[in-house]
């Protein structure tokens, strides 16, 4: 059999950017608190979840989220999951 190389989905994301004139933001708008709660956030964590794991509280969780949410242009905890893996950090 033939060496068949993997076709991952970067192609297509990289059209549907293009046909869409929106490229997904960089990660690197991010502060490394903000990484670290989208992360969890993509890992199904609750906000309380999230203060408990990083021993901050629950207001500080949302603010966080809120600032993701802006600087990343997303909608919703399930935008920033499939932002978190479409950009590979979780």
């Amino acid at each position: 059999m033939p060496d068949v190389p993997a076709i991952g989905a970067a192609p297509a994301l990289a059209c549907v950017e293009v046909l869409t004139h929106k490229k997904l933001p960089d990660a690197g708008a991010l502060t490394e608190r903000e990484v670290q709660v989208l992360k969890l956030v993509a890992s199904g964590r609750t906000n309380r979840a999230i203060a408990t794991k990083l021993e901050i509280s629950e207001k500080t969780v949302a603010r966080h989220l809120s600032n993701i949410f802006n600087k990343l242009d997303l909608s919703s905890r399930a935008a920033a999951t499939a932002y978190a893996y479409q950009k590979q950090l979780v």
